[in-house]
């Protein structure tokens, strides 16, 4: 039996392209779950005008699936209401995005418990699966989409992903409850890889196409792609994001995609300012994601830029060893002078009481 697809409010807003921020993991300093700082990050996200939110993914911190933390079905059900209320509050579709991980039977629990909890798609991470083939990938997704609608992810080899072929890619659009996927393997090549494949697939119209490379954030919006397959030309947007980069100054991120779509829709030349501002974004993300020491203190770096707006009360991790690497916290203070009109500190300043409430 197919899962039930999501509601045709949430994928309109998903198809017409949203800013989705991967949802940090707001602690106590004794790193326990602080629910008043998460419910505030999540109703910062959808007063900033994101179009969902993405949970339980890397920016939430693997760890809590571990039985020693035990916060997964916390983090779930805590996000799933917030979202809901801040849904209610706003009158308009928010989309609810659960990360799902593991080999075949962890997955499919953890599908489980997102569409309990009223999730309306799972992203599928095959970070578990280093060495299955193909036809075992394909069955693993088919496995998860019977119980939920599945957003593929193709993480980048450098943390934790794997090689994913044009093959899997192709086979992956064809998979009745797929409806998304999140590219992220920072490499060109194996974006188009992606691209090519749901192209082939003949379900470019059914698959929403989400950058998570965050190396490119605003070349990946402003590109049409044109692949020739089954015997036509088949035309293809990236048409919103899923990242970790946007779960901080995500106002102006909203800003930027609107803006992005503006110039796609009308066909207009992209000014040269705009591809400025996509190199002062990547220069930012670098600070935050921490480049320089193969991305150790991405995590750390985003709670570091939440924590000097007052959203989060310090940069704590479930793993007292994982914090910023040395000198990313001088490199995220010279992009936040180097950059001003990418923060959104006035807007947060204005409205973070009422988040916390």
């Amino acid at each position: 039996m197919s899962a039930p697809v999501p509601p045709e409010p949430v994928l309109k807003a998903l198809f017409e392209g949203k800013v989705i921020p991967a949802h940090p993991l707001a602690l106590t300093k004794q790193r326990k779950l602080d629910e008043r700082r998460q419910r505030a990050l999540t109703r910062y996200y959808c007063a900033a005008g994101a179009g969902g939110v993405a949970v339980a993914v890397h920016t939430t911190q693997f760890a809590i699936r571990e039985a020693t933390h035990g916060l997964f079905q916390p983090v779930i059900e805590l996000a799933g209401k917030t979202m809901d209320e801040c849904a209610q509050l706003h009158q308009r579709a928010f989309i609810k995005i659960g990360g799902i991980c593991g080999p075949t039977a962890q997955a499919v629990t953890e599908a489980e418990m997102l569409q309990k909890h009223g999730y309306h798609i799972g992203m599928v991470s095959l970070s578990a699966l280093k060495t299955a083939g193909v036809d075992a990938l394909i069955e693993h997704c088919r496995t998860v989409a019977d119980v939920v609608p599945i957003m593929g992810f193709y993480l980048q080899p450098a943390v934790g992903g794997r090689l994913l072929p044009v093959e899997f890619w192709r086979r992956f659009g064809e998979i009745e409850n797929a409806v998304a996927v999140k590219i992220a393997p920072f490499n060109r090549y194996q974006t188009l890889d992606v691209v090519r494949g749901i192209a082939e697939s003949g379900r470019a119209e059914q698959i929403a196409l989400y950058t998570g490379n965050d190396d490119s954030i605003v070349t990946d919006l402003l590109t049409t792609y044109r692949i020739k397959a089954n015997n036509t030309r088949v035309k293809l947007r990236i048409v919103g994001g899923l990242l970790g980069h946007w779960a901080c100054w995500t106002r102006p991120a909203v800003l930027l995609l609107e803006e992005c779509h503006r110039i796609v829709s009308t066909e207009a030349t992209v000014p040269h300012e705009l591809l400025t501002r996509a190199a002062e974004v990547t220069d930012a993300n670098a600070a935050f994601f921490d480049v320089a020491h193969s991305f150790a203190g991405c995590i750390a770096g985003i709670h570091e830029v939440l924590v000097r707006q007052g959203l989060m009360a310090g940069r704590w991790c479930l793993d007292p060893k994982e914090d910023l690497s040395p000198g990313q916290k001088e490199e995220i203070s010279r992009v936040y002078d180097a950059y001003p009109h990418l923060n959104d500190d006035a807007f947060v300043a204005k409205h973070l009481e009422e988040w916390l409430k």
